[in-house]
């Protein structure tokens, strides 16, 4: 298995816009849609950028746009725990907890402020985005600088070296 499976891959807005999905007629309907990066798989991602739109639907969901200086990134925040039949199997008292969580990431995304979302790559309607899991608002102005840094070393000396090279 890839190390790039199991990990959140920081990547800046052009490269997780240029993801390809490969499907697999062997992959059942249960198994995650995956990305490729170089033809390398890539499930989930993190990114850092300042929110440029935000769209609200109470209790339903949060979009919103990151801009991280190469483009916008979707992201898409769920906030229908309590209604959704995915959570309708888990303890409920896990639920209300997933559910708290998110509505605080919800209103921590505002317009202007600098994040770094992390969370699962999917697309909607042939688009990419990003499924988020967590939100953490920046406060250190070098983060943005840092994190392009950090993405373009992992470039070069992770993700597109070959599988078998450990970083």
């Amino acid at each position: 298995m890839d190390p790039m499976q199991s990990t959140y891959v920081k990547l800046l807005a052009f490269d997780l816009l240029s993801l390809s999905l490969k499907s697999s007629l062997s992959s059942s309907s249960s198994d995650p849609i995956c990305f490729y990066r170089k033809g390398r798989p890539v499930l989930r991602t993190e990114t850092l950028g300042v929110v440029v739109s935000r769209e609200l639907k109470c209790n339903k969901f949060l979009k919103f746009l990151v801009d991280d200086g190469t483009g916008c990134i979707p992201c898409i925040l769920w906030l229908n725990h309590h209604q959704s039949p995915y959570f309708s199997r888990h303890n409920p008292s896990d639920v209300k907890l997933l559910a708290e969580m998110a509505a605080k990431h919800a209103s921590d995304v505002q317009l202007g402020v600098l994040v770094r979302v992390r969370g699962r790559i999917t697309a909607y309607r042939g688009n990419l985005q990003i499924t988020v899991s967590d939100v953490f608002i920046e406060r250190d102005p070098n983060a943005e600088i840092l994190h392009w840094l950090d993405c373009m070393k992992l470039a070069s000396k992770c993700y597109d070296a070959p599988t078998h090279r450990i970083c």
